[in-house]
């Protein structure tokens, strides 16, 4: 049966301590959460949501196109101290419906501003030698997966203070399980439909499930065959 529209997904900037029931990591204050009834607050990492970028408040045009070409997106709400509400932060949305609705509505020179500002932010959160180290890993694992994907997988993975799997202590070691999940979670994103399946109001338990047969495949294909 197919899945209708839902109510739009938010994510808070925390005022108060917390801690993810998932993984167990202490959300301090200003963590970026997902609240579940009665679960509590998940990380963005553990709520599926940490591959979305940031879009600021402030263009309503920009923001507009931006969450109609983005198959997943969450509005991003801090709470008012002074005026005793939730108040819109921006948007998250996926790299590449920002990057396209960035270069329908602005000026060249104002894209390559605006990229030059994310890269440059990218950087300074990134260990460049251990990126290097997980990628070269996860091309070892998976050979035949697609041209340059190990990049992205790594330094998807390896943000520091973000949590991912990369950051655990297995995966610095480069351990096969660790890395596999890295691999399993970008395959999850962008070769399946899970995320559209999270839009339409998924739990996130159950569309994990509807497609993880199609991660088994993409699994097998991208493996070595001895």
């Amino acid at each position: 049966m197919p899945m209708g529209p839902t109510a739009e997904l938010k994510v808070f900037i925390t005022t108060t301590d917390a801690t993810c029931p998932d993984c167990g990591e202490r959300l301090g204050h200003g963590a970026w959460i997902t609240l579940v009834e009665n679960k509590g607050a998940f990380c963005l990492s553990c709520a599926d949501l940490d591959h979305l970028t940031f879009l600021p408040s402030g263009d309503a045009a920009l923001t507009r196109r931006a969450r109609k070409h983005s198959t997943l997106s969450a509005v991003v709400l801090k709470w008012s101290r002074a005026r005793k509400q939730y108040e819109r932060q921006g948007l998250l949305v996926q790299a590449e419906a920002l990057e396209q609705v960035e270069q329908e509505c602005l000026a060249d020179s104002e894209v390559r501003e605006r990229r030059r500002e994310r890269e440059a932010a990218r950087r300074a959160e990134l260990d460049r030698e251990y990126v290097e180290h997980f990628a070269a890993r996860a091309r070892e694992l998976f050979p035949r997966c697609h041209q340059a994907r190990e990049i992205v997988i790594a330094e998807h993975a390896c943000l520091k203070y973000s949590g991912r799997v990369g950051r655990s202590a297995a995966a610095k070691t480069l351990d096969e399980a660790a890395v596999r999940l890295a691999v399993i979670a970008h395959i999850r994103h962008t070769e399946t439909e899970y995320d559209t399946r999270l839009a339409r109001g998924s739990e996130r338990h159950d569309a994990r499930m509807q497609v993880e047969d199609k991660i088994d495949r993409v699994l097998a294909r991208w493996q070595a065959h001895k």
